[in-house]
């Protein structure tokens, strides 16, 4: 039984060590959710908003994508398309972006339905 109890508190311990490894860390400096389509990190600039997309960690081949962004700032709204850009969505404008900002990204990926991602800029 000993035997037993060892595996299973082994196995809980592997099983929280690779989600703990799945952590959601930036890798670009920006805010990271995840979404049904893959986890999206928003980069938000003044004059350039960029999503990230990677799959368990790795980024996600993009082959097409199609987008927009909406920016939240008290009562300003700004919206922008979203373009592919290599591996990477990008939105180029004029954007009020600090803390407490708010971002809607809607995103259609490889073809797939579109996503509606929020970000709360830190």
């Amino acid at each position: 039984m000993k035997h037993l109890l060892s595996i299973l508190l082994f196995t809980a311990a592997a099983t929280t060590a690779a989600f703990a490894a799945e952590d959601h860390t930036p890798k670009h400096g920006g805010v990271v959710i995840e979404t049904k389509a893959g986890d999206m990190e928003l980069v938000a600039k003044p004059e350039l908003i960029v999503i990230h997309v990677s799959d368990h960690g790795k980024p996600m081949k993009l082959t097409s994508a199609a987008g927009k962004v909406t920016v939240f700032n008290g009562n300003e709204k700004t919206e922008a398309p979203l373009t592919l850009v290599g591996e990477k969505l990008e939105a180029k404008g004029s954007f009020k972006v600090g803390p407490g900002t708010k971002v809607l990204a809607d995103v259609a990926l490889n073809g797939k339905p579109a996503v509606a991602a929020r970000f709360t800029l830190k």
